[in-house]
């Protein structure tokens, strides 16, 4: 496995993530215009739950840090956090660190990346093994897993191409205008979802494929509760293009609520 400060650093991102991300989640009408960006409260709101589903990815994988285990949601942290970076970094004319809570995203993001970089150095010099024994996935139970890699995939990779102004940026899915900042951020974190999955088309070991879905589903809980929160802005009559932004994360929740049951989290 990757070295104890790889894992230690892994720890310290799910609890900045879970700091950041409960300011965010719980106070988005306070926080949202002293944010990083230009963002409403349901967006602060939303981002906030991208840090609590990273809070508690980064934890569980830290706990049970076993490479052939966690190496997809690892990669999808790791992702994330250049990603993003490289968003702020793109729009630093546009950042506004004038509160706390702005400067702790930075750090956070900062923190993120420095965790990829050594772990991305231990993997290529400790090239830890992925090998298993023990039942496989048949190719019919791979199709949900290539869905879900080209459906996030596309929304990801739009976020990040279109301009302003091109269909379903003016509120025909989420249901609020975007800068394009948090146009681009919104992209980013798809594309890094979408990344993350992506080494389970070839994964052999279903615990890997479980334990990745219960570490990503703090992301789709906490996603869903601020949509539910901020139901109103929704107008599914003349913009049904929200219910795919529902129906995206209740299609992928409830089927695993139902998985976990059965089969467990990959333990």
């Amino acid at each position: 496995m990757l070295s104890k400060p790889s894992r230690w650093l892994t720890y310290t991102n799910a609890l900045l993530y879970a700091i950041l991300g409960a300011a965010l989640f719980f106070l988005p009408d306070q926080l949202a215009p002293v944010f990083a960006c230009k963002v409403t409260p349901f967006m602060t709101m939303t981002i906030g739950g991208w840090c609590l589903g990273n809070a508690w990815l980064a934890y569980i994988s830290a706990r049970r840090w076993e490479w052939r285990l966690v190496y997809p949601s690892l990669t999808y942290l790791w992702l994330f956090g250049v990603g993003e970076l490289l968003v702020v970094l793109i729009f630093r004319d546009k950042l506004k660190l004038a509160h706390p809570v702005a400067w702790l995203y930075l750090i956070v993001l900062v923190l993120n990346v420095v965790t990829a970089f050594v772990g991305i150095s231990d993997w290529l010099r400790i090239r830890p093994n992925r090998q298993f024994s023990g039942q496989t996935l048949t190719p019919g139970q791979r199709w949900p897993i290539l869905a879900f890699v080209m459906l996030v995939g596309f929304l990801g990779m739009y976020g990040l191409s279109a301009p302003i102004g091109a269909p379903g940026t003016n509120g025909g899915i989420f249901p609020e205008v975007m800068s394009l900042f948090t146009l681009r951020s919104f992209g980013t974190f798809y594309t890094c979802l979408a990344l993350g999955v992506l080494p389970l088309l070839w994964e052999k070991n279903p615990n890997t494929i479980l334990h990745h879905a219960w570490a990503a589903y703090g992301l789709v809980v906490f996603i869903t509760v601020a949509a539910f929160v901020y139901i109103p802005l929704f107008d599914f009559v003349a913009r049904p293009g929200g219910l795919l932004y529902f129906g995206a994360y209740l299609v992928v929740g409830i089927p695993l609520f139902f998985t976990f049951r059965k089969y467990g989290t990959g333990r």
